[in-house]
């Protein structure tokens, strides 16, 4: 007796091929992640230790940051020769990803509550600096006749919040790697600089701390410099300044979504009706995450053990992203090169201190 072929619907053997198409796509890609993994995994490790580095010397050397030891590790490492080629990858990956990551957390620092409680001259006092500072640099690079995109990375930093700031724009313009280094090398510099030079000129100046911190917070680039500059002049200077500050990095977004839009139609200008060419996105993702924290602070949404970890986090991240940019700095190519870029730099930090100064006296 002959048993009846069995004959599955339509429906059925397409379901089957269906699934068998997805679990090889899915093991495609992960097969793909896991190679990525490993290919990532020698810089991910030597961007580890050099946190760890990096939280030493700050240990050691209060007055140092870990954002500022990690990105001079990393230009050492890099320049000395002592990260090997397989390092690369992993380094790129924690550049551009992680970075982003750290910009995002970098909101949970921000509540709408503490920048509106300084009052309206205090807001026109930062906007003024931001923006004066911004163009103004934008249009000394460009006098300067520096390459690609930095004027515009170096204005950024300089006027925002340093390191981060070049980062979070560099997310938009997608600017060539010299470019973003150069931006911060110089930031860094000039932000360590003024943890030396800064205390120094309080008592010419005819500052007193109130006065001092707001200076502090409206000059000063990353915000790890303004603590250790403002903490030399008490606890009232140290609680303006960062308000300050953050008050600066809160300029951070529509700064960069402006740009974002102003990339974008210049695109579809240049790509027709046709559309050539990538059209970056109206507000990047970062962006929107950088205000979502931004959000949850000022809600009282999260307990304060859960942002003091995410400080911590953050901090690691940034450092990490920034020796992985630091590494990627080629001194002899930018004493070469650079040297009109280190006087725009120069100029631009001479700008937002001066600017600051006379904004300080005429708004307390």
């Amino acid at each position: 007796m002959r048993l009846p072929l069995l004959r599955f619907p339509a429906a059925a053997r397409a379901g089957t091929g269906f699934a068998s198409t997805f679990a090889s796509r899915f093991a495609s890609g992960f097969a793909s992640a896991r190679a990525k993994g490993r290919e990532a995994g020698p810089g991910t490790l030597a961007a580890g230790l050099a946190v760890a580095a990096g939280a030493a010397v700050h240990h050691w050397l209060g007055s140092v940051s870990v954002l500022t030891a990690a990105v001079a590790l990393g230009v050492l490492a890099g320049n000395l020769g002592l990260l090997p080629a397989r390092t690369r990858p992993g380094l790129a990956l924690i550049a551009k990803r992680v970075m982003r990551l750290a910009v995002v957390l970098l909101g949970l620092k921000l509540a709408v509550g503490d920048v509106l409680g300084l009052g309206w001259r205090a807001l026109l006092l930062v906007v003024v600096v931001v923006g004066v500072t911004f163009w103004g640099t934008r249009w000394l690079g460009r006098l300067a006749g520096l390459p690609g995109d930095q004027p515009l990375l170096i204005a950024t930093g300089f006027s925002i919040c340093g390191a981060s700031a070049v980062a979070a724009m560099n997310g938009v313009t997608e600017s060539d790697e010299q470019d973003a280094v150069t931006a911060v090398a110089l930031v860094t510099l000039c932000g360590s600089l003024a943890i030396a030079v800064l205390p120094l000129l309080r008592h010419p100046l005819g500052l007193d701390p109130e006065q001092f911190g707001r200076w502090t917070g409206a000059s000063v680039h990353d915000i790890a410099q303004v603590v250790a500059v403002a903490q030399t002049a008490g606890p009232l200077a140290l609680s303006q300044a960062v308000v300050i500050k953050l008050m600066r990095i809160a300029l951070l977004a529509p700064i960069v979504t402006g740009v974002a839009v102003a990339r974008r139609s210049r695109v579809a200008r240049e790509g027709g009706e046709g559309g050539e060419g990538r059209r970056p996105p109206l507000v990047p993702l970062f962006v929107l995450g950088f205000l979502g924290c931004v959000a949850l602070r000022s809600g009282s949404v999260l307990p304060a053990s859960v942002l003091n970890l995410c400080a911590t986090v953050d901090e690691l991240l940034m450092a990490a992203a920034l020796f992985a940019l630091g590494s990627a700095v080629d001194v002899r190519s930018l004493l070469r090169t650079g040297r009109r870029a280190l006087l725009v730099g120069l100029g631009s930090w001479l700008l937002i201190a001066g600017l600051s100064y006379l904004g300080v006296l005429a708004t307390t």
